[in-house]
Order: C-alpha cells, then structure tokens, then sequence
C-alpha cells in the first residue's frame, strides 16, 4: 500500500484553493519580493485553464465515464480523444493553470513556487493512484496510451 494513499481524501479541487490560499498568505507576508508585471498577463492561463477543463470534462461526459477523480476504478471507459490526446491530466494541467494565473495576479515572486509544489504533489499523490487503478482496469490499453500521451504537456 502507498504511504500517500491517506492523503487521497482531499480532493483536487480542495488541493488547488489550499494551494492557492498558501500562495495568498505567501504574498501577504513577503511584501518586499513583490513584482509589478501586468495584471492581465493573468488572463491567458486562466482563460486556458478554464478551456482545457470545460473540454476535459465534455469529453469525458460524452464518452459516459466518471469525472470525480476519487473512483477511477468506476471509469467505464479510457478517453484518449480530444484534450485527452495531449495530456493524461487536463483538469489538473487546468488547476496548475488557474494557480499559475492566480500567482501573476499576486505579483509575487514567491508564490510562482505554489502551480510547482501543485504539480509536484498531484504527480506524487493523486495521479499515481489513478495510474494504478486505471492500469488494473484498462491493462495494456492504458499502458499504451500513457505511453503515447504525456502526463501534463
């Protein structure tokens, strides 16, 4: 059993505002590392984000399969069209988005690590429970499909 398996009951939703509340409070205590970029330069992630997810969860409503990260043991089926082509993680390449948009908006320095440590621990974390778990219900198909699709990009 993964050691990391207890920290499956936060789902990823969850994940990306704790983070993002990190990143808030992160600004908020270091006010001399502030930036001043443009504010809008925060607009392209976000709108990708928002994209990517609102395609990701289309096209898994479409193929009649579960969108909640916390039973991928229920998929009835793999999605491999659409965004699910270029990445295994959508959702989750559109939560590191959201963060990222949320760290320009921030001007901060600092919380450009928050999208990272996002990242660092859905990979470690929730995505390598849903790996096994797709792997055990798809077999070879999964196997092949991750071998031809990346993870996130």
């Amino acid at each position: 059993m993964n050691r990391a398996r207890w920290l499956l009951w936060l789902p990823p939703p969850a994940v990306a505002a704790l983070v993002a509340g990190l990143m808030w409070l992160v600004a908020g205590w270091l006010p001399g590392l502030t930036v001043f970029w443009p504010r809008w330069l925060a607009l392209g992630p976000l709108l990708a984000g928002i994209g990517l997810m609102v395609l990701a969860a289309r096209s898994l409503q479409q193929a009649h399969t579960t969108l909640l990260p916390f039973t991928p043991e229920r998929a009835s089926r793999l999605v491999t069209n659409g965004v699910f082509a270029r990445s295994r993680n959508p959702i989750y390449l559109g939560d590191a988005l959201w963060l990222l948009a949320w760290a320009l908006w921030l001007q901060s320095w600092p919380v450009l690590l928050g999208p990272v440590l996002f990242v660092a621990y859905m990979n470690r974390v929730q995505i390598a429970a849903e790996e096994r778990a797709l792997t055990l219900r798809f077999g070879k198909a999964y196997t092949d499909y991750c071998e031809r699709v990346r993870r996130w990009l």
